[in-house]
C-alpha cells in the first residue's frame, strides 16, 4: 500500500518512506491511500493483542520491506498487559492503556515505531534524530521506546511548567541518546517547532529529522489494533457494537478509533472527551473549525488547541459531512474532573487519571440523557503520574508502577529553550556537535 499527504502536493511514497520523512515534503500529514474493509465474522479470535495487530496490519503493510518482519514488530511492541475492566457489569467497559514502562497509552504506538525505524535503518547510515513534541505523555513513550537504540537519538520539546512535575521528571531522566527541552511556551508552541524542523531542508539534511508525534502514520497504525481487540471481544460476548468514549487532545489515538469502525470492526459512536479545550467540541456542535492557542488544565496531556490530526480526519472524510460520521465530541472543565475523580473512588474504589476522568464524566452525562448503549472507555494514563491533582482530591497516596517508580529515582535534567525556531535551530547544532 502506499501513503499519500493530506495537502496532495507530494507524490505517493512507500510505507518505510512515509515511516522515515514523518512529515510530508509539501507539510502534509501521510494518509493510507485506502482503508481496507474487514469482516469481524471472518476475523479468528486472537490470542493476544500482538496477533490482532498482525491480522489488522497486514493490508497497511503489504508490499513494503517492512511486510515479512510485521509479526515480530508486533510481538515486540505490543505485548503488553491490556486488562478490560467491568465499570458498569455488562454495560460499559474500562480498557486499561497504561501498563507499559511509561504508564501511557503511547506505549505501545512509541514502542512499534521504534520497532519499525530499527528495522529500517542500515548499519551504514548516519544517526536519525527522533524530535518529538510533548504534552506530557508521548515524549516519555517515545524516549523509552527509542533510549540507547543503537542509530537514534530523541529530542523532546515539551512546554515548561505544563506537565505534571513527575512527567516532567520522567522526561529528563533517561539521559544517553535523549536530550530534553523545557519550552518557554505552551504544546502548540512545541508542535510548531517540530514541525519547522521538520520542513527546513538544512537542519534535516545535518540531523537527518524524523517524527514520532501522532503526526508520524507508525504511531496512527498500531493504535487501531486495540480498538480492534477490545471491540471484537465485546462483540462476541454482547453481539453488539459498543460506542466509544476516547480523551483526546490531539486526536491521534481518537482517530485510530475512527479507522477501525471505518475498517468494519464493531464499534458504534465515537465520542471525544477533551478537556475545557473546546476546539473538538465546538466544531461537532456546528461551528467552523477554529485552531486556537491551548488553555492549562488538570489533564494536561489534552491541552491542544489545534489538534495535528484533525487534518487528517477531514482529509479521510473529504467526500462525506464529518459531522454526520457519529462522532461526538464534548468538553470536561476543571471542577468536573476533579468531582468525577472524587465521585468514582467513593462508588469503586477506582482512581482515575485527569484524563481518563473526563472519558467517566461523559460517560455519566450519557447515561444521565437516558443512553443505553453499552460503552467501552479508553483508561490513557496510570493516576500515579499526576499524583498532584489526584492524591489530594482522594486524600490517599498513588503508588506508581514499578517501571514508573525507576525512572522517578534517576537524575532528571532538561535545557531550557526559548518558543522560537533560532533557538531551536541553535540547541540541535550544539547537541549534535557535542
Amino acid at each position: 500500500m502506499n501513503y499519500l499527504s493530506t495537502r496532495s502536493e507530494t507524490a505517493a511514497a512507500d510505507l518505510a518512506t512515509a515511516l522515515r520523512r514523518g512529515l510530508a515534503p509539501d507539510g502534509g500529514l501521510y494518509v493510507p491511500e485506502s482503508i481496507p474493509r474487514l469482516d469481524p465474522a471472518s476475523l479468528p479470535g486472537a490470542p493476544g493483542l500482538p496477533a490482532t495487530a498482525v491480522q489488522l496490519l497486514a493490508p497497511y503493510f503489504s508490499g513494503s520491506t517492512l511486510a515479512a518482519d510485521l509479526a515480530d514488530i508486533c510481538t515486540e511492541a505490543l505485548e503488553l498487559p491490556l486488562p478490560l475492566i467491568d465499570f458498569e457489569p455488562g454495560h460499559s467497559w474500562i480498557l486499561e492503556l497504561f501498563h507499559g514502562p511509561t504508564a501511557a497509552f503511547k506505549d505501545f504506538a512509541a514502542r512499534f515505531l521504534a520497532a519499525c525505524m530499527g528495522r529500517l535503518r542500515a548499519e551504514h547510515e548516519p544517526i536519525q534524530t527522533v524530535i518529538v513534541a510533548t504534552s506530557g505523555d508521548t515524549g516519555g513513550a517515545v524516549a523509552a521506546a527509542f533510549h540507547r537504540r543503537p542509530g537514534f537519538r530523541v529530542v523532546i520539546l515539551y512546554p515548561e511548567g505544563r506537565v505534571s512535575a513527575r512527567q516532567a521528571h520522567q522526561l529528563g531522566a533517561f539521559g544517553d541518546n535523549v536530550h530534553a527541552f523545557r519550552v518557554q511556551g505552551n504544546f502548540d508552541d512545541c508542535q510548531r517547532l517540530a514541525k519547522q524542523a521538520l520542513n527546513h531542508p538544512p537542519l534535516n539534511r545535518t540531523l537527518h529529522l524524523t517524527s514520532a508525534n501522532s503526526i508520524s502514520i507508525g504511531r496512527l497504525l498500531p493504535q487501531i489494533s486495540y480498538y480492534a481487540h477490545a471491540s471484537l471481544q465485546l462483540w462476541r460476548e454482547l453481539s453488539r457494537p459498543v460506542d466509544v468514549i476516547v480523551p483526546t487532545g490531539n486526536l491521534g489515538n481518537a482517530l485510530a478509533c475512527i479507522l477501525a469502525r471505518e475498517m468494519g470492526l464493531p464499534i458504534g459512536e465515537v465520542v471525544l472527551a477533551t478537556n475545557a479545550n473546546r476546539t473538538l467540541p465546538d466544531y461537532f456542535s456546528g461551528l467552523d473549525y477554529r485552531g486556537r492557542p491551548g488553555l492549562a488544565t488538570l489533564a494536561n496531556a489534552m491541552d491542544v488547541g489545534d489538534p495535528s490530526n484533525f487534518e487528517r480526519l477531514a482529509w479521510f472524510y473529504r467526500d462525506r459531512d464529518l459531522r454526520d460520521a457519529d462522532v461526538r465530541a464534548v468538553s470536561v472543565d476543571d471542577g468536573t474532573i476533579r468531582r468525577t475523580i472524587r465521585r468514582t473512588d467513593a462508588a469503586q474504589g477506582m482512581a482515575l487519571c485527569p484524563h481518563t476522568a473526563c472519558a467517566i464524566e461523559v460517560l455519566h452525562q450519557r447515561r444521565e440523557s437516558g443512553i443505553t448503549t453499552p460503552h467501552l472507555i479508553a483508561a490513557t494514563a496510570h493516576p500515579a503520574k499526576f499524583n498532584e491533582v489526584v492524591e489530594p482530591l482522594l486524600g490517599r497516596t498513588i503508588e506508581p508502577p514499578p517501571a514508573l517508580a525507576e525512572l522517578l529515582n534517576r537524575p532528571s535534567h532538561a535545557e531550557p529553550l526559548a518558543a522560537n525556531f533560532a533557538s531551536l535551530g541553535q540547541a540541535l547544532h550544539k547537541m549534535a556537535a557535542g
